[in-house]
């Protein structure tokens, strides 16, 4: 009975944790340098921008929402704070700038869906073409590069042997569960993603608590902005494209549910894992990047076909 219990709350979880150890064993069978410690740093540490964007889009999706502009706010922030660096703005300060203009971004979002009603759908497209073309126009489409050593830092070092961007991760991943489970917002974003209505009428002051959502996910959109540019020494106007597609696809690999009002942090790092795994292995193999887009395409489309199964079996 307690098994049964525990494969109920964790089930979506355990099956996306298995598919990820089955697809590195295949993967192990086909190429011997694919199980190398030197390679598995090289995932995390390739995963980590992904997967950082992936808590923002773990945290919109629960509460029934969705992203697009993620890739576009991440280029936004990118050049913002390179600019600033350019400018000989203090590190922290740059550095705050990047994540201002991520979190601004974000509470755009929420306030357009919160208090204007758009669909998510389209608030977040609108928001996707707006910073694009912000950065299009301050860059005039030309990347910033050269930056100073002790920014570089957040790309290049190592703490105990493990490289900073898996750190950073790591944590924000730790505190994106902690607020998920310990705290109102948490307890607010799963009401809503499961009856907003409802959630509404308890009182909850959903038009904020959704804001804030969005607000978090162009929060860490800004952060992955910071992780990005110091690893190619360059703020890139096209930095970003694509970059909701993989955010989403970890996300619902993970056991998020698109309808919303259920997933969990733990399973949307697997799946960036899976993501970041699979990119590694056929690249690895050799295949081409057009195919490896045909392949996450269907992985995306698997998910869901699973997800929507799921949901069917229960009610």
């Amino acid at each position: 009975m307690r098994m049964h219990s525990l494969w109920q709350q964790h089930g979506r979880q355990l099956g996306t944790l298995i598919g990820l150890l089955g697809l590195s064993a295949v993967l192990w069978i086909l190429t011997p340098h694919f199980m190398t410690i030197s390679n598995w740093l090289n995932i995390t540490q390739q995963t980590a921008i992904n997967a950082i964007i992936a808590v923002g889009m773990t945290f919109v999706i629960i509460s029934a929402g969705i992203d697009l502009s993620v890739g576009s706010i991440l280029a936004l922030s990118g050049v913002v704070m390179a600019g600033a660096l350019k400018a000989d703005v203090p590190l922290s300060l740059a550095l705050l700038f990047g994540l201002a203009a991520g979190f601004f971004c974000g509470c755009m979002n929420g306030v357009l869906i919160s208090r204007g009603k758009l669909p998510p759908f389209i608030a977040t497209l609108g928001m996707m073409s707006v910073a694009r073309g912000v950065v299009l126009i301050i860059t005039d489409g030309r990347p910033i590069s050269g930056f100073a050593p002790s920014f570089r830092v957040f790309a290049n070092a190592e703490f105990l042997a493990i490289p900073i961007p898996v750190w950073i991760m790591a944590l924000v991943y730790l505190i994106a569960h902690l607020v998920l489970t310990r705290t109102k917002l948490g307890r607010y974003t799963y009401a809503m993603g499961g009856n907003e209505e409802a959630t509404v009428l308890s009182g909850v002051h959903v038009r904020f608590h959704k804001t804030m959502i969005y607000g978090i996910s162009g929060l860490l959109s800004g952060l992955a902005a910071v992780l990005l540019t110091a690893r190619l020494n360059s703020a890139q106007p096209i930095a970003g494209m694509m970059y909701e597609l993989d955010a989403i696809a970890a996300t619902v690999i993970g056991g998020t549910s698109l309808l919303g009002g259920e997933g969990r942090i733990a399973g949307t790092l697997i799946g960036a894992l899976i993501m970041g795994v699979l990119r590694n292995g056929l690249n690895l193999l050799g295949v081409s990047s057009f195919v490896q887009q045909t392949v996450i395409g269907a992985v995306i489309i698997v998910a869901v076909l699973l997800d929507m199964a799921m949901k069917k079996r229960r009610i």
